[in-house]
């Protein structure tokens, strides 16, 4: 199975530093639904691994949360995409818990649900704890620069072998452009 790691707001998605807190304020990226279309025609299942802790600081409830998804989910159909699932750690950092980026927890139980080791598998985020936790796993990292993208970009520190693009669109075309020439030299 090739599986494919996305993180959500900056990554798909504009990011806000008040939080998505409704569907309306959830709002694509320039190109970025039609990159996950490209995966999806390419035969990579999209996941999405995402920190939303406006639910425990109660800036939004469950079923808003799952309005945000209905919406992420309708759009990209609209524009021949899938979204195979989406997990997510509600939790704030203080909780110290397993599943919130940068620990691997989200990860292993992705990998858990798929039946598949993370090593090799594509991880795209903006945040440096996007990365880690993908790079943990084994995950090759990619960091967008869309989002809080150029910001991690200038911190450095970033995880050995992170490749860096402008945003979504231009990783899968590189990702795309890849696999063609791997598949062309195999023939």
């Amino acid at each position: 199975m090739k599986l494919i790691i996305l993180d959500r707001d900056g990554v798909i998605n504009q990011d806000s530093d008040d939080f998505i807190k409704s569907p309306d304020e959830w709002k694509p990226i320039p190109g970025s639904l039609q990159a996950i279309a490209r995966l999806n025609q390419a035969g990579y299942c999209v996941v999405v691994a995402t920190n939303q802790s406006g639910v425990d600081r109660k800036l939004f409830d469950m079923a808003t949360l799952n309005a945000i998804h209905q919406k992420m989910h309708t759009a990209a159909q609209q524009v021949g995409a899938s979204i195979d699932a989406v997990f997510f750690c509600p939790h704030m950092a203080d909780e110290n818990c397993d599943c919130r980026k940068p620990k691997p927890g989200m990860l292993q139980e992705i990998a858990r649900r798929y039946d598949i080791n993370l090593k090799g598998v594509n991880c795209v985020g903006d945040s440096l704890r996007d990365l880690q936790s993908g790079f943990i796993v084994g995950c090759l990292p990619h960091l967008v620069l869309t989002g809080k993208g150029s910001k991690t970009h200038e911190k450095g520190g970033l995880p050995p072998g992170t490749q860096v693009y402008p945003d979504l669109a231009a990783m899968v075309e590189k990702l795309l452009e890849n696999s063609s020439s791997e598949f062309n030299i195999a023939i």
